[in-house]
């Protein structure tokens, strides 16, 4: 009998203990054999040793606080969902802001006109108008602001809005063109009030705009669509003398993030911008694109800029897949290196092999756990919403969107670019901190962040065709998590502590 109790007792220590040291998670998984943002039941194995990774989780290890995730409120998007049925617009916005969905956090709009606009406008559209008394927001009223206000009913957390210019009205500029050119000295102060009125006007429609880039990529765009030069000392001196004094004496409190173009430049913007403490005054970051390479996050310029300032925004602004027309309803079409962009036509002979062909899936989950293992705290795409070819847009500038639609059949297509971008913006939440993990794999792709709530979320890409076994350690705890071949999975932690 004693025998028999002590078994007993042995059987109880050794149960608990193992239920103790297992760790608890949840998992999504997106992936080429047919699983979107799908929560996996049977995900743990230990039957086959081969292809383990072993990740240790280091929450003590803090880095940068998340500001959000999300996509842009274009006219293009926006005329788009005014031509669908109420019902497939309304399924749209859920699938973006609501508790069902995305659950968008972080978003973009553009001020006056840009190349995913349906034609090109300004908010002072009256030559010499200096004191802008005619500036209106009437283009936006019946397309920009009703999708908005739509994903703003939706939305239980609220999501904030950064707004960019592509140019200055014509009458501002030295060249008097749409394309092209530079703000005259003489119009400085009215451009700076432009900003001012439009989050008045926004306020008066019951819009919080949350920040702005100064202009999008001041650099230019091969002068093909609406756009307006700056040197990094002149948006310095632009901010530092009149921007940001402008929005100051009006009481605006909107976030000013510089630059906003692609990431090879990025260093000689941030020496510009936090040279001294007079001209890190008003900004309150810097924004940066996607489109200087395919596959190349460029690390050491995210770095770079963090270091510059480290207690400053670091937001990625602006990605798509460009210089391409959507594959209507081909999944595996978004798991293929078949996509191109515009670096593979038009880019200089030395920088063609930064743009090969390149999976979009690839594109998007490595570009993101990039960024957020180098201190980006922001990441928003473009177009939510684009029809069949691409569009529509004034240039027939033909881009992908996460999500495509067909408003002469009422039909929509939700794309493994939406269910991509989901894995991060549904389960990491603004405020959360990147955290510290050691990863045995360099060829599997992680990122992790810990929420509010406690809850502790990891975000794995493994871009190879072999599926491999993720041992997740946390403190004393440890779960194996099966991942197949070409395939995206956010991991919860819910309770850690348990």
């Amino acid at each position: 009998m004693k025998h028999f109790l002590y078994l007993l007792l042995l059987f109880l220590v050794f149960s608990c203990q193992n239920k103790q040291d297992k760790l608890v998670v949840e998992v999504y998984e997106t992936s080429a054999s047919g699983n979107n943002l799908t929560k996996l039941e049977n995900f743990s194995s230990v039957e086959n040793k081969e292809n383990t990774v072993l990740v240790k989780l280091l929450p003590t290890n803090k880095r940068q606080t998340i500001t959000g995730f999300g996509g842009s409120f274009t006219e293009s998007s926006a005329s788009l969902l005014n031509r669908l049925s109420k019902e497939k617009r309304a399924q749209i916005i859920e699938a973006y802001f609501g508790e069902s969905g995305a659950k968008y956090s972080l978003t973009r709009t553009h001020m006056n006109s840009c190349d995913f606009s349906i034609s090109q406008y300004s908010y002072a559209p009256v030559e010499d108008d200096i004191e802008l008394k005619y500036f209106t927001i009437e283009e936006d009223k019946d397309d920009i602001i009703p999708m908005i206000k739509d994903a703003m009913n939706v939305s239980k957390d609220g999501f904030k809005i950064l707004s960019s210019p592509w140019t200055a009205s014509p009458w501002m500029k030295d060249n008097k063109k749409w394309v092209g050119g530079k703000l005259l000295p003489e119009y400085y102060d009215t451009w700076a009030l432009f900003f001012s009125k439009y989050v008045s006007a926004y306020k008066n429609e019951g819009i919080d705009i949350w920040g702005f880039t100064i202009e999008n990529e001041p650099l230019g765009n091969g002068n093909n669509w609406e756009s307006m030069h700056y040197s990094p000392d002149e948006m310095t001196n632009f901010v530092q003398n009149h921007l940001g004094p402008q929005l100051e004496r009006d009481g605006h409190n909107t976030r000013i993030l510089g630059y906003d173009q692609n990431r090879e430049h990025l260093n000689d913007w941030v020496d510009s911008q936090f040279k001294n403490e007079e001209t890190s005054k008003y900004f309150d970051g810097t924004a940066i694109h996607w489109y200087a390479s395919t596959y190349d996050y460029f690390p050491k310029e995210l770095q770079y800029a963090h270091n510059k300032a480290p207690n400053k925004y670091l937001i990625q602004s602006e990605a798509c897949v460009d210089s391409e027309i959507p594959k209507w309803k081909d999944d595996a079409w978004y798991w293929k290196k078949e996509a191109t962009d515009w670096g593979w036509d038009w880019a200089p002979e030395k920088d063609k092999h930064l743009h090969p062909k390149y999976a979009p899936v690839n594109r998007y989950a490595r570009d993101i756990i990039g960024c957020l293992n180098n201190y980006v705290d922001g990441w928003i795409d473009w177009n939510m919403v684009l029809d069949t070819q691409g569009g529509p847009n004034w240039f027939k500038n033909w881009c992908v969107a996460p999500v495509i639609v067909d408003p002469m059949k009422d039909e929509v297509y939700y794309t493994p670019l939406y269910y991509t971008l989901s894995h991060f913006s549904r389960f990491i939440r603004p405020e959360a901190k990147v955290i510290g993990l050691e990863n045995s794999d360099k060829n599997l792709m992680m990122t992790a962040a810990e929420n509010l709530d406690g809850s502790i979320v990891v975000v794995a890409f493994n871009e190879g065709s072999k599926p491999k076994k993720i041992n997740l350690k946390l403190h004393n705890k440890n779960v194996i998590i099966n991942i197949v071949g070409q395939a995206i999975q956010t991991i919860v932690i819910p309770n850690p502590s348990i």
